[in-house]
């Protein structure tokens, strides 16, 4: 199913270039400037966006083996998660039972037990409350109710994803609509994760925005990746994950093929997103480098954190690990300086009240879904929740338009 869906989409990208056609969202979308810089709107998206939501925190691949872990602080809530014994993946709050106190600094890592660097309560990598320094001096307690906070976890595509929230009930594969069979062709789970770096830039919607437009490519980095580039984009979308894509010429050679003689390889390309905060794109660094973007928000609603993650699908030689930093190195900058910059600049002039509305052109459907998106959630309490993805409404109409 998930090659046809692929294929199909790679047809319909044909059939734009032929027509020299783009899609075309019903109408011009208006923002209230406002969402991007009021507190109380800012912490309603923390309590039902960030905290209810399963948000991707981490790769298969950098915790294959038993004992691996990887603690992380997510919009203030601090993370761990670990592979135990029977190969699965947990995830827990990151804060001894004892008083509090964050156990496991940030990083990745491998082992089985985890003592608190306070009292030295230790746990072992299955939540369990295994010791309580100088017990007979402490008092008689039950260690069994004493052990780590669970979260939802769950793997798909290579991917982990955690609800930041003990007992959310949303399920991933409600959340994720059927996208993860897409997003398994990329193969995420045999890549070697070759580097990390973060980045900070503005209010997270003015960051993510940039990553679901391609009308700013020609303008903005016309002196990276150059005037060139096309700024037409098509849009593909699974609930609130979307897939945005240009125009492709070179399917015109696959144009008489069978559906059985395209390569899967030649189709995958475009921006993969995940609501809400994740964008996937691939780049030549002597072989496929994937970056994986992660975007939170930072303390208040003008600041954002970004975690720009590197997967090779293969181990990198010297050779090509030397192309692995020059190519981090160009998109630190590209978004750093060019992308988030700007963000940065809009942040400002939003916060003057010059303008009431920002606006989002029928050419960029892809931020139009992801505003409605927001709004949806927003607004829905959680029993509405699961509700809302059986809509599968991506935010873009069936009116192809020039």
């Amino acid at each position: 199913m998930s090659r046809s869906q692929l294929l199909a989409m790679a047809r319909r990208n044909l059939a734009h270039v032929k027509a020299g056609t783009v899609d075309q969202a019903a109408d011009v979308y208006r923002v209230p400037a406002v969402n991007y810089h009021d507190p109380d709107r800012w912490n309603l998206e923390m309590k039902r966006i960030f905290k209810r939501l399963p948000l991707l925190l981490g790769f298969s691949c950098e915790m294959r083996e038993v004992g691996s872990y990887r603690s992380v602080l997510v919009a203030d809530i601090p993370i761990l998660l670990t592979r135990v014994q029977d190969g699965s993946l947990r995830a827990f709050l990151n804060v001894c039972s004892h008083r509090g106190s964050v156990i496991v600094p940030e990083g990745s890592g491998r082992g089985t037990r985890f003592a608190c660097p306070y009292h030295a309560w230790t746990y072992d990598n299955e939540g369990a409350l295994r010791s309580v320094f100088k017990e007979e001096d402490f008092g008689q307690v039950d260690k069994s109710e004493l052990g780590l906070t669970p979260l939802p976890v769950a793997e798909r595509a290579g991917l982990v994803f955690v609800i930041p929230t003990p007992e959310a009930s949303l399920e991933i594969d409600t959340f994720l609509c059927g996208y993860d069979e897409l997003l398994a062709h990329h193969g995420f789970e045999d890549c070697e994760l070759v580097g990390r770096q973060v980045l900070t830039g503005p209010n997270w919607k003015i960051a993510y925005d940039g990553y679901l437009d391609f009308y700013h490519l020609p303008i903005l980095h016309r002196e990276t990746f150059g005037p060139d580039m096309q700024s037409d984009s098509l849009f593909d979308a699974w609930g609130p994950h979307q897939r945005v894509s240009m125009p492709n010429s070179e399917y015109l050679e696959f144009e008489d093929l069978p559906d059985e003689d395209w390569e899967l390889e030649e189709v995958l390309g475009g921006v993969w997103t995940i609501f809400p905060h994740v964008s996937i794109a691939d780049f030549d660094a002597g072989g496929k480098l994937y970056l994986v973007s992660q975007l939170f928000p930072g303390p208040g609603p003008e600041e954002s954190t970004t975690i720009q993650n590197f997967l090779a699908t293969s181990k990198p030689d010297a050779a090509q690990r030397e192309l692995i930093d020059e190519q981090m190195e160009f998109l630190r900058h590209v978004v750093q300086d060019e992308d988030y910059a700007t963000g940065n600049r809009i942040q400002k002039a939003v916060k003057t009240g010059a303008k009431s509305e920002v606006l989002f052109g029928r050419n960029e459907g892809g931020g139009q879904s992801f505003h409605r998106w927001v709004e949806r959630f927003l607004e829905a309490d959680d029993d509405a929740l699961p509700g809302l993805f059986s809509t599968g409404e991506g935010g873009v109409s069936d009116k192809r338009d020039v």
